[in-house]
């Protein structure tokens, strides 16, 4: 059984809690404010899609193909990015509220969050090489073996980042940021 390709389709203001999306392949499509909160969308495939003022909060993203997906303005709290299918992953995400999400173990190289909330986000044995995070709040955030080299923190703050066990070499960070990387020694910078 063929799944179903939907191109260039633009969804606004539609609830997919309850029905659910119809499973198949999505290019280029663009869902605006529309609710998916809970829902699963296991085994979709979203190439070049843009979700945007979507709630997406404990969505379930089994298999799922993000393939050069942006989130604008959107709620992913809980998502467990690290189910979904790794081959060709590409994200983006601004304006976004990502508490509590999950990237355990995915490559993210160049990932961009900007204006994004990303407490108590897991990021355990992630590569977020050249990754950036632009004006982030990373409270309480987990980094974990994770490779931030390159990554760029310079506008970010919250974080708490051991140097002894993520690789950090080259990666960029403001002066007034520095004390998130002496955390575990419990010192005090004044």
């Amino acid at each position: 059984m063929a799944l179903e390709i939907i191109q260039n389709i633009v969804f606004e203001r539609k609830n997919f809690c309850d029905k659910g999306l119809t499973k198949g392949e999505y290019e280029g499509c663009r869902f605006n404010i529309c609710d998916f909160s809970g829902s699963d969308l296991s085994n979709i495939t979203f190439i070049d899609c843009e979700f945007e003022d979507c709630n997406l909060s404990m969505t379930k993203v089994r298999n799922t193909s993000l393939k050069t997906v942006q989130f604008k303005n959107c709620k992913l709290l809980g998502l467990n990015f690290g189910e979904c299918n790794s081959f060709l992953l590409s994200l983006y995400f601004e304006n976004s509220l990502l508490n509590l999400a999950t990237f355990y173990k995915l490559k993210l190289k160049g990932t961009r969050f900007k204006n994004c909330n990303l407490q108590e986000t897991d990021f355990t044995e992630t590569d977020l090489t050249l990754a950036v995070f632009d004006n982030c709040d990373l409270e309480r955030a987990i980094f974990d073996r994770t490779i931030l080299e390159k990554a760029d923190f310079r506008t970010s703050w919250h974080y708490s980042i051991d140097p002894t066990v993520n690789r950090i070499k080259k990666a960029r960070f403001s002066k007034e940021g520095l004390a998130g990387l002496l955390d575990k020694y419990d010192i005090r910078i004044e």
